[in-house]
């Protein structure tokens, strides 16, 4: 991306209760701290920053409204621009309206990053891109869990990010790291 004046910066559920052992080992020690990194420097260039937290309507989820792991983590401090409470994948499929919102501030422009990376997140870059938004993807900024297949086999959080990153990379998003997307 060229001109990333109005290049919002989306943080997706990066929610505590992603820190919950039950759903396996996470990928990417470093997310929540890439994250943090991509909110200073967009507040420090004047550009708006999005969190997403899903509020989970299954209980006993970590991300169910109310439990401790509904709040974000640590490292994303201060407030955002605006705040969007999701049920569901995408933060396009929100409260408040995530697209209204960017527009009528003239954004055309999306960075992704959070949690999931092939939940989430690729939902997120996937329905912005439908929506007409150029799309950053920050790969080193998200993070996944192992995922199974129906017949069994289980995937790698490594082998799922570098199938999202596939997928997304060049039709959906740029994919870019931290230290690209630091970089403009």
């Amino acid at each position: 991306m060229n001109d990333t004046s109005q290049d919002a910066l989306i943080v997706v559920d990066l929610q505590r209760g992603f820190d919950d052992p039950a759903l396996g080992d996470r990928s990417n020690p470093d997310c929540a701290t890439n994250a943090a990194r991509l909110v200073a420097h967009w507040r420090e260039c004047g550009r708006p920053v999005v969190f997403v937290r899903h509020d989970s309507l299954e209980p006993g989820s970590p991300l169910h409204t109310g439990a401790s792991g509904n709040a974000m983590m640590p490292e994303l401090d201060g407030e955002p621009d605006l705040l969007v409470v999701k049920h569901v994948h995408s933060a396009f499929h929100g409260d408040p309206d995530l697209n209204e919102w960017l527009r009528t501030r003239d954004v055309d422009a999306v960075t992704v990053c959070g949690i999931a990376t092939d939940h989430c997140c690729e939902t997120t870059a996937r329905v912005a891109c439908d929506l007409g938004y150029r799309v950053r993807f920050v790969l080193d900024a998200t993070s996944t869990f192992p995922r199974t297949t129906p017949r069994g086999d289980t995937l790698t959080p490594g082998e799922i990010a570098r199938a999202v990153a596939a997928s997304l990379h060049g039709e959906f998003a740029e994919v870019v790291d931290t230290h690209e997307a630091l970089d403009d």
